[in-house]
Parts: structure tokens; sequence; C-alpha cells
């Protein structure tokens, strides 16, 4: 129980957007587990960042094993010093991944700018939800 109660700070990772030009999503992630920042410039290289550090957490477990067209690689992540408290230019986001079932991932998405957050049952549903609130600050 005590594990868990010390695991449960890395369900959240802060993403921060700091451009969305023509859809075209970029940022950066904070996470304590990685404790610094990981940057991405697309929003499949968001969504490697998000799975390669859920993997290495092996937090949640995923339902399913992954695969893929390549063998088992070991993805080096590049971490720099980071401020948990830092801020996006375009929006920042609070994601909470509680289970990684029907290889997709259900949790909830908070938009730290406006105090709101939303459940999400896919990665899809959470980029929808993400897209929504990108769309009106642009």
């Amino acid at each position: 129980m005590v594990n868990r109660a010390i695991d449960s700070k890395y369900r959240n990772t802060i993403v921060c957007i700091d451009s969305y030009e023509e859809r075209i999503l970029k940022g950066r992630v904070y996470n304590p587990y990685v404790n610094g920042e990981i940057g991405f410039v697309s929003l499949m290289d968001f969504i490697h960042v998000i799975e390669g550090m859920l993997e290495k957490m092996n937090f949640p477990q995923a339902y399913e094993t992954k695969r893929t067209f390549q063998g088992k690689g070991d993805d080096d992540f590049v971490v720099q010093t980071c401020d948990p408290t830092v801020r996006g230019r375009i929006a920042t986001f609070e994601l909470k991944i509680f289970f990684r079932q029907n290889a997709s991932w259900q949790g909830t998405l908070g938009w730290l700018d406006k105090k709101e957050e939303e459940s999400f049952r896919s990665a899809l549903e959470m980029m929808i939800l993400m897209d929504s609130a990108l769309q009106g600050e642009e």
C-alpha cells in the first residue's frame, strides 16, 4: 500500500504546449519520474514520449504487449532540469493516465489554464480534448 501511494505521483505529467501552428503540436512534458523535461515536436513524437515514459516506469502496466515491425529498442530520454511549475506558451495540461487497456490510454486531462478537467477513454479522445482546447487558444 505504501508503494502505491509513492508511485501515484508519477501519474501526474505536466504537458506544456508551446506551439500549435497548423495543428502541429510542439512542447515539453514534465514528470517526477524523469526529473526533468522532455521535448516533442509533433503529435506522434508526443505519443512516443508519453508511451516510452510509461514503459520505463511500467506504470500503469500495459494490458497487452506492444507490437511493432521493429525489434525492441531501448530509447534513451534526454533529461534536463525543469521547474515543475513551468507553463506552456499556449496551454498547460495535467495528464493522468490510470490504465493502459485495449492498446490505448484511459485517464484525465486537466487544462490548468482554465481549471477544467475531463476524463478520456482512449488516446484519440485525449487528443480531441487537447485539440478543442488549443483551437481556442491560437
